[in-house]
């Protein structure tokens, strides 16, 4: 049985598509337009940007609208260019909520790196 924070995602999953190595300016409408003009309807597009500059981080996300294959959009999309770069296009997965592992800092370094030298 998946985790009640998973349940039900299966279904929305399914018909979002990743899209990396967008051009950094491109727009959601803009993302909207390039799959739409491929041949997709499109239910939504939304390009990801940094929380703190609000620049866009170079991926995306598009629910195709209901009754688009998955598999024929990723086909069709995959590797076409979109301002001169192409397009890396995958099913979406759920996000990570990898519980289990500790969101530490990196260790690296010693405490006391600096030895003091002794007269």
């Amino acid at each position: 049985m998946r985790p009640p924070h998973l349940r039900g995602t299966e279904k929305h999953m399914a018909t979002k598509l990743f899209v990396g190595n967008l051009p950094h300016s491109t727009t959601d409408a803009g993302l909207s337009e390039f799959v739409t003009n491929a041949g997709f309807q499109v239910a939504s597009a939304v390009v990801i940007r940094d929380k703190m500059t609000g620049s866009p981080r170079g991926f995306g996300f598009v629910e195709l609208g209901e009754g688009e294959d998955v598999q024929r959009a990723i086909a069709g999309l995959n590797g076409q260019a979109l301002d001169g770069r192409p397009l890396t296009v995958n099913d979406a997965r759920a996000p990570r909520n990898d519980l289990s592992r500790p969101r530490c800092g990196g260790g690296g370094g010693r405490y006391n790196s600096r030895r003091r030298r002794e007269d």
